[in-house]
């Protein structure tokens, strides 16, 4: 990998200035004069109107509603560093993707500002004007051209203008550089308020800290009531989030696919469960942005551990693999997809009678997922068949009924995780959102949530039959709720054990 700071140190150099000390880029004024010089004008970028436009306008509207009077901040979020002088890909906070539309690596240290108008004067007679503050594409004679490697058009390519942030985004784009200033306006003494959302960017939250010190006002408190309503905002997904719900979780299938195709080989490594997230993730990554969290490619016993990421372990004929996974799309927003498959193709007795368990449980979900219903019904419905279940099948020291009770909650050794989350730009989406809102709120349609019960036997559970020992089953779907019931938006993958069978065996031909 080449240099990534190519600036020459002083040898009195502190220890955190030294991290790109092997640079050797000349500093002699004819090499700043000869590399500034002699360029074709740049190709225009082609920079259109993105059709989140009205979108993203309609959810900064119902926002600025929220919050009259004060100044809202968005931040996208800095680079992260990865390792010494090198940093992780780029992806904007969700909240900043969410009311501009920028997706993929767009836009690090973007801050989006809502600034508060007087009534019906703002953006779409909203309270609020929104500027968008960017570090714009840098002309070719200046040392950012070709010393910056951070944001240098010759370490990471052209940036966009001032005029095409806004032309993209529908948002006016000014200078990051003017950020500052615009954040102090008028705080403190025309009774502004300035709300961040705190986690997005530190450096920013430290600014708005100082701008307040200085103003003799400390608002730090409310900021939470911003992250709060940022993540409320989502709970309910409009006509162009469901689109691109629809379209992350029909790649993710795809990229399902693509694992059953890689099974043979995965039995033949060492590291098997590598070839299969491998498999998913190199699918993700050609076919959207990346993966939505990290891929789980669970064989044998480790399918029993609920967030097994290490993927290192073999692939055995016999037992089953559990599959946790989903693609991430261009636009940022993810599916969130789970399958438990036989490595040979079919089922054993005991593999397919905890499977239908399991799918059962998720079938008594799925038929309570209705607008007006709660969000924690749908828990309550899947835990029902579950230790129903585990009581016919002996495993409960006490009635199913007593281990429903809050009193008893026995049934929950096999089974620790939720069944349902909200998902979107997040995989688990929402999550700031207020326990009335999320756990206790109401199913709207727009809604879009994971339904996802499990068994998890582990293989030194004394608690459980030898043979049901080292199995763990999962089945998750993608739901969006509709105005009269729920869409599985993931019914195209198979669930039935025996339409999970046909459908490797034709994969596999």
């Amino acid at each position: 990998m080449s240099d990534t700071t190519p600036v020459d140190r002083p040898s009195d150099e502190t220890i955190t200035e030294r991290g790109s000390n092997r640079s050797q880029r000349p500093t002699s004024d004819a090499f700043k004069q000869f590399i500034t010089s002699r360029w074709a004008p740049r190709q225009d970028l082609g920079v259109t109107p993105g059709r989140a436009v009205p979108f993203t306008a309609a959810r900064r509207a119902r926002l600025s509603a929220r919050f009259a009077g004060t100044r809202l901040v968005i931040p996208a979020g800095p680079l992260k560093q990865r390792s010494n002088d090198t940093d992780y890909r780029f992806r904007p906070h969700s909240a900043f993707a969410h009311l501009t539309g920028f997706g993929t690596d767009q836009e690090p240290d973007a801050v989006l500002v809502l600034h508060p108008t007087a009534e019906g004067e703002g953006d779409g007679g909203s309270q609020h004007h929104a500027v968008l503050y960017v570090r714009p594409l840098a002309p070719r004679d200046t040392e950012e051209f070709y010393a910056d490697s951070r944001y240098g058009e010759f370490w990471v390519g052209a940036r966009p203008t001032l005029d095409d942030v806004t032309t993209a985004t529908g948002i006016e784009a000014r200078h990051v550089d003017e950020l500052r200033e615009a954040l102090a306006k008028d705080v403190g003494t025309d009774g502004v308020q300035v709300l961040v959302i705190a986690e997005a960017d530190e450096e920013i939250t430290a600014v708005i800290e100082a701008i307040r010190t200085e103003a003799g006002t400390q608002e730090q408190a409310q900021d939470d009531a911003l992250a709060e309503a940022a993540s409320e905002l989502r709970l309910v997904k409009d006509e162009l989030e469901v689109e691109l719900m629809r379209d992350a979780v029909a790649r993710t299938i795809d990229g399902f696919e693509e694992v059953v195709r890689s099974l043979p080989r995965a039995v033949e490594h060492r590291r098997g469960e590598r070839v299969i997230e491998t498999a998913f993730d190199a699918h993700a990554r050609l076919e959207g942005n990346t993966v939505g969290y990290e891929t789980i490619a669970a064989a044998g016993d480790h399918a029993t551990t609920l967030h097994w990421i290490t993927n290192d372990g073999v692939v055995r004929r016999g037992e089953m693999v559990l599959l946790d996974a989903g693609v991430e799309i261009d636009e940022l927003y993810t599916a969130d997809v789970t399958r438990t498959l036989p490595v040979d193709g079919e089922y054993t007795e005991v593999q397919r009678r905890i499977y239908t368990a399991v799918l059962d449980a998720a079938d008594a979900a799925f038929a309570v997922a209705r607008p007006g219903a709660r969000f924690r019904d749908i828990h309550a419905a899947a835990m029902e068949v579950i230790a129903a279940r585990l009581e016919e099948w002996g495993l409960l020291p006490v009635s199913a009924e007593e281990s429903l009770s809050p009193e008893g909650q026995q049934h929950r050794r096999w089974m620790v995780h939720g069944t349902s989350h909200h998902l979107g730009l997040d995989v688990h989406d929402c999550a700031q959102a207020r326990r009335e809102m999320y756990l206790d709120g109401v199913l709207e349609p727009g809604m879009v949530f994971t339904i996802e019960p499990g068994l998890y036997f582990k293989a030194d559970d004394l608690a459980v039959p030898e043979e049901y020992r080292g199995i763990g089953v999962r089945i998750e779907d993608d739901v969006l709720v509709t105005a009269d019931g729920n869409e599985n938006l993931s019914a195209a993958l198979p669930r039935r054990p025996e339409d999970v069978e046909a459908w490797m065996a034709r994969l596999r031909g």
